[in-house]
């Protein structure tokens, strides 16, 4: 599958179905909402699959990019492809494993802007929400959003959490969640 993000930069990405890419319309909104805040910024991609949204936060300037996802493959690819993008003031990271095992020991780190992009018929949503919560991962000023099947959402409740946006593109929908005190 051929796979470009911001500038026209080529991704490689893996054959077959083992991986749903982002769609370019949902990268470009994300992009497009969270507009001025990504440089600079700590970003946190959640399955990380092909790592385009990682990827992306790259090529726009965040400082550092972490990628989760647990398909060896995968994380070859992404490892490859981000530090073809990657200057040398940025750092990146790929971790490979259970999502809701890994991220208790980013416990610690905090991160301005998460994606998290698991299979949609998944049961990750509360697990990995509940992690991300319990470890103090996002920011205070930060934001998730949640890639998600729009027919078949129920939000996530997450005290000290509110949805601040809701934006549907076709048969993908995302939920925007920031913490409040």
């Amino acid at each position: 599958m051929s796979l470009r993000i911001y500038g026209n930069r080529p991704l490689k990405t893996l054959p077959g179905k083992e991986t749903r890419p982002t769609s370019a319309r949902v990268r470009e909104a994300v992009f497009n909402i969270w507009q001025g805040t990504i440089e600079g910024c700590r970003w946190l991609d959640v399955c990380a699959g092909t790592g385009s949204m990682g990827a992306e936060a790259l090529c726009r300037g965040a400082s550092r990019v972490v990628g989760i996802d647990k398909s060896h493959r995968a994380c070859a690819i992404i490892q490859q492809n981000w530090q073809d993008l990657a200057s040398a003031e940025q750092k990146f990271q790929v971790m490979r494993g259970d999502v809701v095992q890994l991220l208790p020991k980013l416990s610690g780190q905090q991160f301005d802007r998460i994606y998290f992009d698991p299979p949609y018929a998944s049961e990750l949503y509360q697990p990995v929400i509940e992690a991300i919560a319990q470890s103090g991962l996002l920011d205070a000023n930060g934001e998730i959003a949640i890639e998600h099947n729009p027919q078949d959402w129920n939000p996530l409740v997450i005290p000290n959490w509110e949805i601040c946006r809701e934006k549907v593109y076709g048969n993908t929908a995302l939920t925007f969640y920031r913490v409040v005190d």
